[in-house]
């Protein structure tokens, strides 16, 4: 299936994220209420909520973010950022962080693409070929029929929809997005993933078993990297699959 995976492979994805912990969602709630504490005023906020209850976090800790957000507890300063190179194989790698320490990031990132056939390049080297876009993920299931989904995003802006083995992917606008998935929340779908990503208008494949399997190590290491809030890539081989 690709770099988008099946529904067992994003599944598996998501356990490892809560077997390593809420530190960087809550990061992301964090940098989020700095514009505003109440989430329906902030969509920012609210995004960020959504993503931290889709692994369960306790909504403790997610008030705790807030208010380290809002000024109202002591907590870090943390510093947005991205990074850019090409992974083994050729392949386009962006990395969204969120980090107290620029250098300690730098340093982490560097040594990951360097270690695996990678080379970290500069701003704008490889994000010219991907699109930022609104993706929503609906596992397909016999209560879920396509012409009724459909009917429900389109309505509410949706631009494109993507028919996998075992899932729907709905494509939006960064503008549209919160309004087709609320539309389909209130619809009664249960999103699988609702998130803004970089979506790669070119792919690639790597060539041989040695650089894809040193193109998922790299992956690996990146994503248990606290400072990383997500990695993309434009490689069309499934990254999850063993």
């Amino acid at each position: 299936m690709g770099r988008h995976g099946t529904i067992a492979g994003r599944k598996a994805s998501q356990d490892s994220k809560r077997a390593a912990g809420f530190t960087k969602y809550s990061r992301a709630i964090t940098v989020a209420a700095k514009g505003g504490g109440d989430p329906d005023y902030n969509f920012s906020l609210k995004h960020a909520i959504d993503k931290a209850k889709g692994i369960n976090m306790p909504n403790d800790s997610i008030t705790r973010a807030i208010k380290k957000g809002t000024g109202e507890l002591a907590g870090e300063v943390y510093e947005e950022e991205s990074f850019e190179g090409y992974g083994a194989g050729g392949v386009a790698v962006i990395v969204d962080i969120l980090t107290d320490n620029k250098n300690r990031t730098t340093a982490a990132m560097k040594h990951a693409f360097d270690k695996y056939g990678g080379n970290l390049g500069v701003r704008g080297c490889v994000s010219y070929m991907f699109e930022r876009k609104g993706i929503i993920v609906i596992e397909k299931t016999d209560a879920v029929k396509e012409n009724s989904l459909m009917e429900t995003a389109l309505e509410a802006g949706m631009e494109d929809m993507i028919n996998y083995e075992d899932s729907f992917e709905i494509q939006t606008s960064v503008e549209d997005f919160d309004n087709v998935a609320e539309a389909l929340r209130k619809s009664g779908y249960e999103l699988l993933e609702s998130d803004i990503e970089y979506v790669p208008s070119v792919d690639i494949t790597p060539e041989n078993d040695y650089d894809i399997k040193n193109l998922k190590k790299m992956i690996d290491i990146l994503e248990e990297n606290d400072d990383v809030q997500k990695v993309y890539h434009n490689c069309t081989i499934d990254l999850n699959e063993e």
